[in-house]
């Protein structure tokens, strides 16, 4: 499997899950728009621990979806979450979506 990306949320597969289980699956929420990235279609689950999100695709593929982007279907498999960031002059910040 390869990591995978939609606008600043990037998928990195992970061998392991960690953490307790969430009760939703939005991976991520516009700070700005209010549009968020979630699991809209197909099984899964979502686990966070320590501030990072892990994500669990039951079934052959999951729907990631975002008002902003294209969907992307998701293999089945096991997945770390990663938001990314850019450096500003007072330091690291996560890109607003």
């Amino acid at each position: 499997m390869q990591p995978m990306r939609q606008g600043d949320v990037i998928l990195l597969p992970s061998k392991t899950i960690e953490g307790k289980p969430l009760p939703h699956l939005t991976l991520a929420e516009g700070e700005v728009t209010g549009h968020k990235h979630h699991i809209s279609d197909g099984q899964a689950a979502l686990y966070e621990k320590d501030g990072t999100l892990y994500l669990k695709v039951l079934s052959e593929t999951a729907t990631l979806t975002h008002e902003e982007h294209k969907p992307i279907d998701i293999p089945k498999g096991t997945w770390m979450i990663r938001i990314q960031r850019e450096y500003e002059p007072e330091g690291w910040r996560y890109v607003a979506d």
